[in-house]
């Protein structure tokens, strides 16, 4: 059966949450289903939407409003949809009083991406009442979930994201290097990540500091509030020189291939970062923190490196441990490698993406 699925997103940031918005919308699409994204005009996630092959719609839905009410519940009530799928707190909440305005709504999917706490109260509680199923994107997520809202656990289903495992795979590290004009003999350690307090940069770049080796590089991909924040901080920290902020990059994955080493130190809010399953796809070695569902793909010796959150100094230790053993940097890539193909791929993500939309949108008996 063919489905009609609106995606909501408030969320006008770029990071892992709107790529797998886009990712699974794209993936859905082309298993034939109909799909729609409804985003905040300024929002990134409704610019990149035409790149994805994904239909966009703006609405006001930024923040909470009678306005971005009015804008969801006429789109509701003129189009006719199988399931909303939504994804960040505002849009939930806009989606869910439309849909108890209308006759015939469509059935609610919530996705909850992100290890945040929910708001302990009755409100949030009858939020997540009005989904017919709570997709997390780890099963850590979705037990934290049920816990703090007490939803039926056989509402509540953890489908990590999925990648494409066509584009993120190992490559040449000098060609790659060359490409994007990186010093062809520097260690390099890398990151993928919004620049947000609770990704780590900072813990990164103080370990950076700690090791006093300038021949080490640090390549920073992505951008975010914390830009200005960081590059004060290298400066301060004496290592300006050694750190390459790269910006947002719309195709990461020859950023990947050039490092020797990737790190995500996220000390907060994570569920299964993408970039981390990207890097291990692309046979890095990884050194990251049990934050989120992070120990859900990583395990600690085998297919990376887990360190205390918030501590520069483990950082330092472990980077420079594998940037001297270029043995064991090449097994754990190799076993991350191997996961990756085993558990990580997009098509996985997508059939039970469908299978959850198609169960919610069952006519209730």
């Amino acid at each position: 059966m063919s489905l009609s699925v609106l995606h909501t997103e408030s969320s006008l940031g770029w990071g892992g949450q709107e790529i797998r918005v886009l990712t699974e919308a794209r993936g859905v699409a082309r298993e034939g289903h109909g799909v729609l994204l409804a985003a905040p005009a300024n929002s990134r996630i409704f610019a990149e939407a035409p790149r994805y092959g994904i239909e966009a719609v703006a609405l006001p839905i930024g923040r909470k409003s009678v306005r971005g009410l009015a804008a969801v519940r006429g789109l509701l009530a003129h189009r006719e949809f199988d399931v909303v799928n939504t994804h960040s707190s505002t849009d939930s909440w806009l989606a869910a009083v439309a849909c108890s305005t209308l006759d015939r709504a469509p059935r609610i999917v919530r996705t909850r991406h992100i290890s945040a706490p929910v708001p302990a109260n009755r409100a949030s509680r009858w939020l997540y009442s009005k989904a017919a199923r709570v997709v997390t994107t780890g099963e850590r997520l979705r037990k934290q979930v049920i816990a703090e809202t007490g939803i039926d656990p056989h509402r509540a289903i953890s489908i990590p994201t999925g990648i494409d495992l066509a584009a993120f795979h190992p490559g040449e590290r000098s060609a790659a290097r060359t490409a994007l004009g990186l010093s062809a003999d520097a260690p390099i350690v890398g990151i993928v990540a919004t620049l947000r307090s609770w990704k780590g940069h900072r813990y990164l770049m103080q370990a950076l500091a700690a090791m006093q080796r300038p021949e080490v590089s640090l390549v920073v991909v992505g951008d975010g509030p914390q830009r200005g924040a960081l590059e004060e901080l290298a400066a301060t920290l004496g290592i300006a020189a050694q750190v390459r902020f790269a910006g947002n990059q719309a195709e990461v994955a020859p950023w990947m291939r050039s490092f020797d080493v990737f790190c995500l130190p996220s000390y907060a809010n994570e569920g299964v970062p993408q970039a981390l399953m990207q890097a291990m796809a692309c046979a890095l070695p990884v050194v990251t923190t049990a934050v989120g569902s992070i120990e859900e793909i990583v395990t600690h010796g085998d297919t990376g490196i887990i360190v205390p959150a918030q501590n520069d100094m483990r950082l330092r230790v472990e980077i420079s441990n594998l940037l001297d053993d270029a043995e064991h940097r090449a097994a754990l890539g190799a076993r991350a490698h191997a996961q990756a193909h085993a558990r990580f791929g997009e098509a996985l993500m997508v059939e039970r993406m469908v299978e959850v939309f198609a169960g919610a949108a069952e006519p209730r008996g």
